[in-house]
């Protein structure tokens, strides 16, 4: 029988992967599942479009502030305790949301939710390494990634379905019993492995997370043409955060960011590569159900579909991309990848004014063909240059830098939205040519951004190297 350290035995082995499975589906799922949603809550609260896009913002400014103080707080106190207690605040969360009955409220609660789903996504991968013994560590990352791409993919479509037969709220009341189950089951099932007991830094968890939220508030201040002081003192009190942190890091013993990965150029490109790319996705799937459905006249469901073959695409690329990058440089693919994503947002936001399914859905395909290529060379090239004990560090920069672009990109769309006036008000849903110009503005703005991480990618070619495969 195999010991606690070298994974779990057999019997115990596939019963947790399915209660990490659950855990994960869950967190991953909401991160899209209310971006279908949005005009639909955006009618019925009686709202502006721009601030429905805060019913995405908090839940990933939720995970964004805590992601890194819940990955350094299973290094201490262990894995299991802290994804039952991200299970714990996602489920309530989750409840809070169903009973909302206004925008402010549904944001917060969104928010409370983004917080737990935090708490599982920072640990799910190291709470994989000790359920599998390390001879199948492969496997394992294989599954964790299976599970996190076809979350992805299902998002809009069963966001899509559950609108066409019932109200909004149960796109979060599904989460309730099922997250209930899991809690218990990570209890009994999931490896008790304690932490290694390292002092956990409060004040750098307390600086991490709101540099960047301030960030997104002013943005969305802009949005709201809110005065230019107020908007500056909020990009000043965000810098001044992530000044001291990073200074803090310096002097730490044990910090919750290991800042000497940047000073490695392959990491740090690899970085801005993906931030610049993930902003571009971010932007595009907040404003593509606005467009599929107020300009196009889709209905939730059929606009949920649209969405998906997308990130179907990207579980199709994505495995034949990590391959590729075992035989060819990682940044020529990466770059490659971002060159055709940035082609493929282009041709959304050149669609027709009445477009034909067809003509959405190969142009998506292109679209997640390059941002398939892009995702695994480039993950690869970030974790393969981090030193070997600095791997941790590594998935949480590359997380945080995910939900990062994410957000940046969907407060962008916020501030295209309020900039043009856009409402989703009742008088107004009739008026689609004043809505679908400023969301085909936001396409072109994650054409740029696509365009840009290329660039930035490319800076890699001049220092290729053959890569060989790793064994």
């Amino acid at each position: 029988m195999e010991s606690e350290a070298d994974g779990l035995p057999l019997s115990g082995r596939w019963p947790a992967v399915v209660v990490l499975s659950i855990g994960i589906v869950l967190a991953v799922l909401d991160t899209s599942i209310a971006n279908v949603a949005l005009p639909t809550i955006g009618r019925e609260l009686h709202t502006d479009a721009a601030l429905t896009i805060w019913v995405v913002n908090a839940f990933q400014i939720g995970v964004m502030i805590t992601l890194l103080p819940f990955a350094a707080l299973g290094d201490s106190i262990g894995y299991r305790r802290v994804y039952s207690g991200g299970l714990a605040v996602f489920t309530l969360g989750s409840l809070a949301c169903a009973l909302s009955h206004s925008l402010p409220l549904l944001i917060a609660s969104r928010a409370f939710q983004g917080i737990g789903a935090a708490g599982i996504m920072s640990v799910a991968p190291a709470l994989f390494r000790n359920v599998f013994p390390n001879r199948l560590l492969g496997q394992a990352l294989g599954i964790s990634a299976l599970v996190v791409a076809s979350s992805s993919a299902a998002g809009p479509t069963v966001g899509g379905a559950i609108l066409a037969v019932l109200p909004w709220p149960w796109l979060f009341a599904v989460n309730v019993p099922l997250g209930t189950l899991d809690f218990f089951l990570a209890r009994r099932l999931l490896p008790s492995k304690t932490g290694n007991g390292h002092p956990f830094d409060v004040p750098s968890a307390l600086l991490s997370g709101p540099a960047i939220a301030l960030l997104i508030v002013a943005l969305d201040g802009f949005a709201h043409r809110n005065p230019p002081l107020v908007t500056t003192l909020l990009l000043a009190a965000s810098a001044l955060l992530l000044f001291v942190f990073v200074r803090r890091q310096r002097h730490l013993k044990y910090p919750m960011l290991r800042l000497e990965l940047f000073g490695i150029e392959r990491f740090s490109l690899a970085a801005a590569t993906s931030l610049s790319s993930f902003t571009a996705q971010g932007l595009a799937v907040v404003a593509l159900p606005f467009l599929y459905q107020v300009a196009f006249g889709y209905t939730p469901l059929a606009a949920g579909l649209l969405l998906t073959p997308w990130p179907l695409t990207i579980m199709v690329a994505a495995p034949l991309a990590g391959h590729l990058a075992d035989r060819y440089p990682p940044p020529l693919l990466a770059t490659g990848g971002l060159a055709v994503f940035s082609a493929g947002l282009a041709l959304l936001a050149l669609l027709p004014a009445h477009p034909a399914t067809a003509d959405i859905i190969w142009r998506s395909i292109v679209c997640g063909a390059g941002f398939g290529f892009f995702q695994a060379p480039n993950n690869r090239e970030l974790m393969g240059s981090a030193p070997r004990q600095y791997s941790g560090n590594a998935s949480g920069v590359l997380a945080t830098v995910r939900i990062t672009g994410q957000s940046l990109g969907a407060a962008i769309v916020a501030v295209v939205l309020g900039t043009a006036g856009a409402t989703l008000l009742e008088h107004s849903i009739d008026a689609s040519a004043g809505f679908e110009a400023p969301l085909r503005l936001a396409l072109w703005i994650a054409s740029a951004f696509a365009g840009t991480a290329a660039l930035v990618s490319a800076l890699r070619l001049r220092a290729l190297r053959p890569v060989r495969a790793s064994g």
